[in-house]
């Protein structure tokens, strides 16, 4: 697809191609973490036959939160081998920190196809372990510093909460508005362009690099490889 005549929205079809790929270089390139599965839904009645409709899911993720040692507040534990059960899976060291009552906080991520938008959305939600869930002013303290300042600015347009779309519970999400604006210009910077096409199987991986970040969920610069299988 010529670069300068895309509009930075998938189809479905699409989306589905783009997760796949998606999950596949994930699982390449963070072996050591949980790898995103896709999530079969039943078929609408207005999706075509020949178009798979799910979604994908990373869940069971274990965040700890801000406390202070030894006077110093505390951003990041230093990279360790830690134990953990089926439930409580690590993440990226850099989004792992402290509580006061080194309390884990569990979360729940899946990549939602939205037919409005035509663009991917990341809902998730927080929870204790005993399934107890989070609410937002405790989801704020897991953010990342960066994140937490615009929430605080922008708290209804930049995290919304609403249905999630299959499962018919309340869940957040990052509210998709400008996505496919900032996907373009995002695009049209990137080495591809020399070919001026707009690989669409890594919509999703350059999709992350940025949306990822707002959670604390990074991933490696071997993911954005056009060659990495």
């Amino acid at each position: 697809m010529d670069v300068s005549c895309w509009d930075g929205t998938l189809s479905l079809n699409e989306f589905s191609r783009a997760a796949r790929t998606f999950a596949e270089k994930w699982k390449i390139g963070n072996s050591a973490f949980p790898p995103w599965l896709w999530v079969n839904v039943p078929k609408r009645p207005f999706v075509a036959s020949q178009q798979v409709d799910g979604f994908l899911s990373l869940e069971n993720i274990c965040l700890i939160r801000p406390s202070k040692v030894c006077g110093a507040e505390v951003s990041h534990l230093e990279e360790e081998e830690t134990g953990f059960s089926e439930k409580e899976v690590a993440i990226d060291d850099a989004t792992l920190v402290l509580s006061n009552h080194h309390e884990m906080h569990y979360y729940d991520f899946h990549i939602v196809y939205s037919a409005s938008y035509r663009v991917p959305v990341l809902y998730f939600r927080g929870y204790y372990s005993d399934g107890c869930p989070l609410q937002l002013n405790e989801i704020e303290k897991d953010l990342p510093a960066c994140s937490a300042k615009v929430l605080l600015e922008s708290k209804w347009t930049f995290i919304t909460q609403e249905e999630h779309p299959y499962l018919n519970r309340p869940w957040y999400k990052l509210h998709p508005c400008g996505t496919s604006e900032w996907m373009k210009l995002l695009f049209l910077g990137e080495a591809a362009l020399a070919e001026k096409r707009v690989a669409i199987e890594l919509y999703l991986v350059s999709w992350f690099s940025v949306v990822g970040q707002v959670i604390g969920l990074r991933i490696p610069i071997e993911m954005m490889n056009d060659r990495t299988n």
